[in-house]
């Protein structure tokens, strides 16, 4: 049996860091949370994950600075962006950084699942 994937959610907010959580767990991933983008990259030193959702506004390490961060440590981590201040520019950028997908707040937990698992694939 695969042991499940492992996820890392970083996000200045707790209620979708916990609802991307919930989510995630009932589908079966393994989930650790970050609340900013200096806790994040501690996470990804001390731990291997498979997908990292990466909230773009946060305070001290923004999320464009992290993926580019975490793509230099681990190219092979799939990272998804979620945020509240989708453009087209934002997408383009986080996709020249590393960024797999863009996913815009608020989301469903179906489309939350879906993502992840089309990612994690």
């Amino acid at each position: 049996m695969n042991a499940p994937a492992k996820i890392l959610v970083v996000d200045d907010e707790m209620g979708i860091r916990e609802g991307c959580r919930r989510v995630l767990a009932e589908e079966g991933f393994d989930i650790d949370l970050a609340e900013d983008g200096t806790i994040g990259l501690l996470r990804v030193q001390e731990k291997a994950y498979d997908l990292i959702l990466v909230d773009l506004m946060m305070p001290g390490i923004g999320g464009l600075d992290l993926i580019k961060k975490i793509h230099e440590i681990d190219p092979e981590i799939i990272l998804v962006v979620i945020t509240g201040y989708a453009t087209i520019e934002t997408a383009v950028e986080a996709t020249k950084r590393g960024a797999y997908d863009y996913l815009p707040k608020p989301f469903t937990p179906e489309a939350l699942a879906v993502l992840v698992k089309r990612g994690i694939e």
